[in-house]
């Protein structure tokens, strides 16, 4: 520790803090431009300058060390002077056209002017002038090189944060102007970060241009919908109509920065595609009704049904609120554990709940990455969780954490991994066991005797995945006290998500044993997964991940609820199409989530879709699902009822209503209550207020948490780890090698599906549709980038644009899955995952297909002419 004076009041510090860290925490004010708190220090605007007994020249308080017993001034008539020809040097060539400018009213300039500068410029002459118009970087960035004041936040927040290196400077000095690669941004996430920190307006976000000043705006903080990483954002909206978004820099896990779905991707609330009144089919057509007819129509159709099985899906971007009272619902008023939250994958709950219990960690992410080595598993961060890929580059390139990624796709964080494991597709499951015979390899002596024998037994089949100097992540894993995995949802597509998981607790126990301290979180893609789960939106799951079977579990809950809880587990959401494809499913209700989009087999789907003999849609958007709907009704939408999402971490956090809702629509908890009162069983509490009270009161881990003290960050559910220790899986054989490709699918940047879909600014930033493999096998079939191709499997085909990728491994083919378009689920077979697939070109098929008719005609005409002869 050290002890450092500021003006007179005295502070106790840690060795290297420095002396504008210091001063915050005395609540003392130092004006800064080029500083931020998560890049390092640059000290080059020299607005931070302050005097240290004894030295001669005046200091950058950002950039300063304290030593013990340093005596600091930051208020001194040369300090003031000092900061007021700063800004005089500032304002020498910068623009006056405030009035114009859309940092009018936020600018740090402004502010800064006003608290510290000079009331008259000794400057006179013509001010420098880079372009006479702004510059349009990209479809959502538009930049005034005139106007910057050269702090370097965009491009070191670029570069350092977000890993995109989209924005550099050219020329020096008073010349040093701030631009993309060749005036654009072709290389960046356009995630608007730079726009978020620019101090002025030199970079601006083009969809806001010109709307609205800010204190035109009534601004709400809620957090974003996309994925789990559960960021805050605060939503501007003017009379109603939204604006923009932002982030506050000292709030919510992701502080100032967004990814491109956050910052721009919220316009889908004001998508054209909603649903505007109920509908019901009559005579073969879906018909606008009134609710009140919308609700005598259910009364008969579901009194019709009643002797049949029901069951319901669930989307995980739906607030916690109504999804908990959806299962109710259905279990209570339907007499049915048939519900699920997810028509990608099933959920193999009797292997995830031991995971959940003994080694998740409800904790802050950062904490998490405060561990010595991070372990990420499967999926793409980058693509899926971007605002998570930028604390792992952050913890890895400034705070030194060993960062390890296994996964089949590879991702921009490869770059600062120590180690990097290719998985082949669908062989996820034996590269983890590979880990795991490597780890056992590595530790040696270091296990105890009977312990090493039966890991070591069980390990054995994946040693061979292992090279002769061992498994490439076991000296790290060795090498550290503590060691947290992160792991992609990605992997429950696969039909070994049983196996991988399997592995995963064969990993998590051995670290444990080895004194590793092993914690482990999901990595979503979806804004309220792990909210689902909780609350027990699952066949086999009641709220709190307990078995149905537990019959204390299901006493506990019909007694607050006032009904017999089923005890046998339901279908999930495969099983339920499986049993309307036989025509014994009486009614499949599904809120907020198109199947027919995103389920394997889109022929299928649509069969036993149609063959439901009650088919209810709710929903805000007309949906592909909802056009085969008997009953459609119109919801909320994100922003028009307010709930809480259960973000990755574990943290609750409050959803706000920042507009009312559009049409006829009505929230969802107030859409239960028609669809309950259809059949004569009301459901209590019907309010958010009151469900969110049963849930603190019946969710073991949210009990004592209120609603109305969950603040901007939120609170954190709490669960007491279990010791879920026992035997170990023998791991499955490595995959065997095809000489086909295997197509994957998964997240991309710009487009995470059902909400992106409908929003116009993410539609004009993302590429078309396309698809990605390796070099390798791209000049193995003679196919070059960007022309189209041709996809084709046992199911069916389609055709886009190939896009070339130098780090794909062999045999692996990328297809993103939420361009509707592209309706990728008519390639996929249920239950097959990866899809075996060929790929041609497009053109080479044209050109021979029109050679074909060529040589056709040809022949037809001599036959024609011999006969004539």
């Amino acid at each position: 520790m050290a002890s450092i004076t500021i003006d007179g009041q005295t502070l106790e510090v840690e060795a290297g803090s420095t002396v504008l860290q210091a001063a915050e925490r005395l609540g003392i004010a130092i004006p800064t431009f080029c500083y931020m708190k998560r890049l390092p220090a640059l000290a080059s605007c020299r607005m931070c300058l302050v005097e240290i007994e004894g030295q001669r020249r005046l200091q950058p308080a950002c950039a300063t060390a304290i030593m013990d017993g340093m005596v600091v001034r930051t208020n001194t008539p040369l300090i003031e002077e000092t900061r007021s020809s700063m800004l005089d040097m500032l304002l020498a060539n910068h623009p006056l056209d405030c009035p114009i400018c859309d940092k009018g009213g936020e600018c740090e300039l402004q502010d800064m002017v006003m608290a510290y500068g000079p009331r008259e410029s000794q400057f006179r002459d013509a001010k420098r002038v880079f372009h006479s118009k702004d510059i349009r970087l990209s479809p959502v960035i538009i930049m005034n090189v005139n106007r910057c004041i050269q702090c370097q936040r965009c491009v070191r927040m670029c570069e350092e944060v977000v890993g995109a290196v989209a924005l550099g400077t050219v020329e020096k000095g008073m010349d040093t102007a701030v631009t993309g690669f060749e005036g654009s941004l072709a290389s960046c996430d356009q995630c608007g970060n730079c726009v978020e920190v620019c101090p002025v307006g030199a970079l601006m976000s083009f969809p806001y241009r010109y709307k609205a000043r800010p204190w035109d705006l009534a601004e709400t903080d809620t957090i974003c919908p996309h994925c789990g990483t559960g960021c805050q954002l605060t939503v501007g909206a003017r009379k109603g109509e939204f604006m923009r978004v932002r982030s506050k820099q000292e709030h919510g896990i992701n502080r100032e920065t967004l990814c491109v779905r956050g910052r721009f991707g919220l316009d889908f609330i004001e998508s054209s595609d909603r649903i505007k009144r109920p509908m019901v089919r009559r005579d073969g057509a879906l018909v606008p009704v009134s609710w009140e007819e919308a609700g005598d129509y259910l009364r008969q159709r579901l009194v019709a049904v009643a002797s049949k099985q029901a069951g319901g899906l669930a989307s995980p971007r739906l607030p916690n609120e109504v999804l908990y009272q959806f299962q109710k619902l259905m279990r209570t008023v339907f007499s049915t554990n048939s519900v699920d939250c997810s028509s990608r994958w099933s959920t193999p709950v009797d292997t995830l709940a031991p995971l959940l219990a003994g080694y998740y960690s409800r904790a802050p992410l950062q904490d998490v990455l405060g561990n010595d080595c991070v372990l990420v598993v499967g999926g793409n961060v980058s693509e899926e969780n971007p605002v998570t890929e930028y604390l792992l580059r952050d913890a890895a390139r400034r705070r030194g954490t060993r960062l390890l990624m296994l996964s089949t796709r590879p991702s921009r964080l490869d770059a600062d991994a120590r180690a990097v494991v290719r998985a082949p597709p669908g062989g996820e499951s034996a590269s983890i066991g590979a880990v795991v015979a490597g780890l056992v390899a590595a530790a040696g002596q270091a296990l105890p005797g009977e312990v090493f024998a039966a890991v070591g037994a069980t390990a054995s089949g994946s040693a061979a995945a292992a090279s002769e100097d061992g498994h490439p992540m076991a000296a790290a894993l060795m090498e550290s006290r503590s060691v947290a995995l992160l792991v992609s949802v990605d992997l429950l597509r696969s039909p070994e998500a049983r196996l991988s998981l399997q592995q995963l607790g064969n990993l998590l126990q051995l670290l444990r044993l080895l004194d590793k301290a092993p914690v482990m979180q999901f990595l979503f893609d979806r804004a309220n997964q792990l909210g689902a789960w909780d609350m027990g939106v699952l066949p086999a799951a009641l709220p709190g991940l307990r078995p149905v079977a537990d019959s204390v579990a299901r006493a506990a809950l019909g007694e607050v609820w006032g009904a017999d809880v089923p005890a046998e587990p339901g279908a999930d959401f495969g099983a339920m199409l499986d049993l309307c494809d036989r025509r014994q499913m009486g009614m499949l209700y599904i809120i907020g989530s198109d199947p027919l989009l995103s389920c394997p087999d889109r022929a299928f789907v649509q069969r036993a879709l149609g063959s439901a003999d009650l088919l209810i849609v709710q929903d805000a958007f007309l949906t592909e699902t909802a056009g085969l709907a008997d009953v459609v009704l119109p919801a909320a939408g994100y922003g028009e009822e307010a709930g809480t999402f259960t973000n990755n971490e574990g943290r609750i956090q409050t959803v706000a209503k920042f507009r009312e809702q559009r049409f006829a629509a009505r929230d969802n908890l107030a859409i239960f209550d028609i669809v309950a009162a259809a059949r004569g069983r009301p459901l209590q509490p019907s309010a958010p207020e009151g469900i969110f009270d049963e849930i603190a009161h019946l969710v073991p881990a949210y009990h004592g948490l209120a609603r109305d003290e969950l603040g901007l960050d939120g609170a954190f559910t709490r669960t007491t780890p279990t010791r879920t220790d026992g035997r170990f899986f023998a791991p499955p054989p490595a995959a065997a090698a095809s000489d086909r490709l295997m197509l994957i699918t998964g997240n991309s940047l710009f487009h995470d599906g059902y909400l992106t879909e409908h929003s116009e600014i993410l539609n004009t930033v993302a590429d078309d549709p396309y698809i990605e493999m390796s070099m390798a096998d791209a000049m193995q079939r003679g196919l070059s980038d960007g022309e189209e191709i041709i996809v084709r499997s046992s199911q069916g085909k389609l055709t886009a644009t190939l896009r070339v990728n130098r780090r794909f491994p062999k045999g692996l083919v990328f297809i993103p899955e939420n361009y509707r378009a592209l309706r990728l689920n008519s390639l996929m077979r249920r239950g097959e995952y990866p899809c075996p697939v060929e790929v041609e070109s497009a053109l080479a098929i044209v050109v021979a297909q029109v050679g074909d008719i060529a040589t056709g005609s040809q022949q037809g005409g001599q036959g024609i002419e011999g006969g004539t002869a």
